[in-house]
């Protein structure tokens, strides 16, 4: 499977692996978001140059082709705006496991983005990549990322302690949890 093999879609969204012309919707992206990403995720910080976009998507369509993970962007279908990003990473082959993770652009944060995306990046891994568990592990203190876990209806398994590294510090976080039968819980819509 290569990048431009996939492309996922709803009335609203549409998801792809990011391409070379992605650039710049990466780069204002990520400087309007550094408040409120930056906190969680540290490539978003206040020096956040455009290299670092171009940089990013070198990364992401190689490890495509390497098939060790899955990095996607998130458009809105109307405006075409990139409205933030989303993927499978730390895949597990031998347990059929993988972690998703997303972001949402600060203008575009509380309309329901990263729910409907985390549904469709998730039914597409148990189909695609045949998954049989997908993780979300969020911060303790990053309660938007558990929002969005329970609403898609992921089973919160547990707090871990130091399951993450957040700007370099060890730091508890929830573990939550998606099984294909979740997926058929959620229905044909999304």
């Amino acid at each position: 499977m290569t990048p431009d093999d996939v492309q996922l879609t709803s009335d609203t969204l549409l998801i792809r692996p990011p391409r070379e012309s992605d650039v710049l919707a990466m780069y204002e992206a990520a400087r309007e978001s550094v408040a409120e990403v930056g906190r969680w995720l540290p490539w978003c910080h206040e020096g956040y140059e455009r290299n670092e976009s171009g940089a990013w998507i070198i990364t992401c369509r190689s490890a495509w082709l390497a098939d060790e993970s899955y990095p996607m962007f998130i458009f809105d279908r109307q405006s075409g705006q990139l409205v933030g990003g989303t993927g499978i990473n730390e895949i597990d082959r031998l347990r059929r496991r993988g972690n998703l993770g997303y972001w949402v652009r600060s203008s575009r944060m509380r309309h329901g983005i990263a729910t409907t995306s985390t549904r469709m990046v998730a039914r597409w891994a148990f189909d695609a990549l045949g998954l049989q568990r997908i993780e979300i592990v969020a911060a303790t203190g990053n309660t938007a990322s558990q929002r969005v876990a329970t609403k898609v209806g992921a089973l919160r398994e547990g707090l871990c302690r130091n399951r993450l590294r957040v700007h370099d510090v060890p730091t508890d976080a929830w573990v939550f949890s998606l099984v294909p039968s979740d997926v058929e819980l959620w229905g044909a819509d999304l």
